[in-house]
């Protein structure tokens, strides 16, 4: 697809007849979605972490529904965010590695959302790969539907929690501060600007990325409460207070959407890209607090501990308050459920892959089976999954199959495949079917 035909598309898109009908008349519902970035699902306190207190997103979970199957569609930071924005898996979008920059070609949440009137802003980490030929630039985040922008455009910069300087729209500027509160800053500010029409705010946070930073008087708080390598460098004491600041900057938002008589015509969502990491960078504070717990697996690994994050969405009045679901949530998912929202759907030329959950999410209708797959073919790894109910097989980087029911067995550790062989083979028929559909990346 050119990119000359893309307003076409998207005015097609606006046309189109709405799915659930769920917008409110005169007005679609707005739209919050907080990403955080290595955030592990056993890192807040709706999914049982004691250590530390996450009251802010608790109460979200309380006023909204809490989805404890909510998987990522990859275990990076670019492919993730690929298949949120587009609804793609990362064969289809183009986006597989962490150095693929999306296709321009590719229409974003919130190019489709802009085409209904919405206010876009994108304040936080915009992760592009390298540029694509014939173009000499990466694709700008205002080039993707985003009529604002501040934050990371590169991943060599996105995780320094205390930058030096940051994107404002196209202009790289000087900025002091601590970035995540930064980013809820301006995300406040426009809030207070746009209230009166309907908005999409996406705010990917970079807590808790690597750089194991938070601002001292976060730290404070949690000082001497963990065993530490070094005491002189508290690092377990920081993880924990980049949670708890990055918290506390959820409930900044939510007040703010409180304060401007927003809350009940605004979707909100949260969750994160993927698991946490055990690696390098993080400096063992992942692995300390057994950020991933129950889980087996971290990012940059296809079993649970790197695919379930943590999942929440409120919509008052619309989506149940303090219902705990099993119902499976993809990333992919997103697009075509807030679309629905909006009173629209996807137009069929974009091949979205995910699947309309807004009546799900309601509670009218039930969850229908499917197939689910994952891929991770970079960095040497060559990894492989397919999931259909609590079935999961997984093809590991020497070829091994393993099956598990991730239900009564999440933690992974009773490899079925040998007990059922069939289910095995036909999972694994399912992911080769799926590969063969690999698309040629578009330009």
């Amino acid at each position: 697809m050119s990119r000359l035909s893309l307003p076409l598309l998207i005015l097609a898109a606006s046309l189109a007849p709405p799915g659930a009908a769920l917008a409110r008349e005169g007005r679609p519902p707005n739209v919050v979605l907080i990403l955080a970035d290595d955030l592990g699902w056993g890192d807040v306190g709706f999914n049982g972490r004691k250590e530390w207190a996450t009251p802010n997103l608790d109460r979200l979970a309380a006023s909204g529904t809490t989805f404890t199957r909510w998987y990522t569609a990859a275990v990076v930071c670019a492919p993730s965010r690929a298949a949120l924005m587009t609804g793609k898996y990362t064969i289809h979008d183009g986006v597989s590695r962490n150095n693929d920059d999306l296709p321009a070609a590719e229409v974003t949440i919130a190019e489709a959302l802009k085409a209904r009137g919405y206010a876009t802003a994108l304040f936080g980490k915009w992760h592009h790969g390298a540029p694509r030929p014939p173009a000499k630039t990466y694709v700008h985040p205002m080039d993707q539907g985003f009529d604002e922008f501040f934050g990371f455009t590169d991943a060599r910069h996105a995780w320094e929690q205390f930058p030096k300087e940051l994107w404002q729209g196209r202009d790289l500027k000087p900025i002091t501060g601590y970035a995540n509160d930064l980013f809820t800053d301006r995300a406040i500010d426009f809030l207070g600007r746009k209230k009166d029409a309907p908005f999409f705010l996406y705010l990917p946070y970079i807590a808790t990325h690597f750089h194991i930073e938070a601002p001292d008087d976060e730290v404070t708080l949690h000082r001497g409460k963990f065993s530490e390598v070094d005491p002189a460098k508290p690092l377990n004491a920081t993880y924990a207070a980049m949670v708890t600041r990055l918290d506390r900057n959820v409930g900044r938002v939510l007040e703010a959407l409180g304060r401007l008589g927003l809350a009940d015509d605004t979707i909100v969502i949260f969750t994160s890209d993927h698991g946490a990491t055990f690696e390098s960078g993080n400096q063992g504070v992942s692995n300390f607090h057994d950020s991933n717990r129950p889980f087996r697996g971290q990012k940059r690994t296809l079993w649970e501990g790197g695919i379930r994050v943590p999942g929440v969405v409120r919509w008052t009045g619309h989506i149940p308050a303090g219902r705990i679901s099993r119902d499976l949530v993809h990333m992919t998912d997103i697009l075509p459920t807030l679309l629905d929202a909006a009173g629209t759907t996807p137009d069929s030329s974009w091949n979205v892959d995910g699947r309309n959950l807004m009546p799900i999410w309601t509670g009218a209708a039930k969850t229908a089976e499917r197939s689910l797959f994952w891929e991770w073919r970079s960095e040497g790894a060559n990894q492989l999954a397919a999931m259909r109910g609590d079935l999961k097989l997984v093809i590991t980087n020497a070829g091994q199959p393993e099956l598990f029911d991730v239900e009564r067995d999440p933690a992974e550790r009773r490899n079925l495949a040998a007990q059922f062989p069939e289910k095995a083979k036909t999972l694994d028929r399912e992911l080769k079917a799926w590969l063969a559909t690999e698309r040629p990346v578009a330009k």
